[in-house]
């Protein structure tokens, strides 16, 4: 039987959790982890300890590589804390979504009619949506995670859900510049 343990990526490192990190120490830590648990010093030690070794170091890869990230880190948070239901059941909220009704109609039009012209103005605003969602959201991020209310919570949450929608409406955009 595997035993499968899900490691805490900011106990990992000793670093409190939170939305906006101390992205030098991150680094620092990261590379201070990766001297220590890098297979290559590890050859002459006894097979556990190799394959602890490399357990460690796949960690410290996939730790780094999830909060280095932004977004990966916005996920991973919600997901530590039992904030984000399970892939598919997550709804975006409703009044979002009608605002971007008149964006999504102008990702049609530029479908049957490409325009380069048009392509900027949309991404102009694709862009502009995501600055004003984020302007909305930061001054909840730059809270200490314990003192989040439900309403908070929810907040981060509806915020990680519209910026995943706004990034698959500028995957599209920018699929279709590449189409035509």
């Amino acid at each position: 039987m595997v035993k499968l343990t899900i490691v805490n990526y900011f106990e990992f490192y000793d670093i409190p959790v939170a939305f906006q990190i101390d992205e030098d120490l991150l680094k620092r830590k990261y590379y201070e982890l990766s001297r220590s648990f890098h297979p290559d010093f590890h050859t002459l030690a006894s097979e556990d300890q190799q394959e602890s070794a490399l357990d460690k170091s796949t960690t410290n890869n996939q730790a780094f590589k999830t909060l280095s990230n932004f977004d990966e880190r916005l996920k991973y948070i919600l997901g530590l804390f039992g904030k984000l239901k399970e892939e598919g059941e997550n709804k975006v909220p409703q009044d979002f979504l009608m605002e971007m009704m008149e964006i999504n109609e102008s990702l049609m039009e530029l479908e049957m009619d490409p325009s380069e012209e048009a392509q900027t103005t949309l991404i102009k605003q694709i862009k502009e949506i995501e600055r004003e969602t984020y302007q909305d959201i930061a001054p909840i991020l730059d809270q200490e995670i314990n003192s989040l209310s439900e309403r908070d919570w929810q907040s981060v949450s509806d915020f990680y859900l519209k910026s995943r929608y706004l990034k698959r409406l500028q995957e599209n955009v920018d699929k279709l510049a590449a189409e035509h």
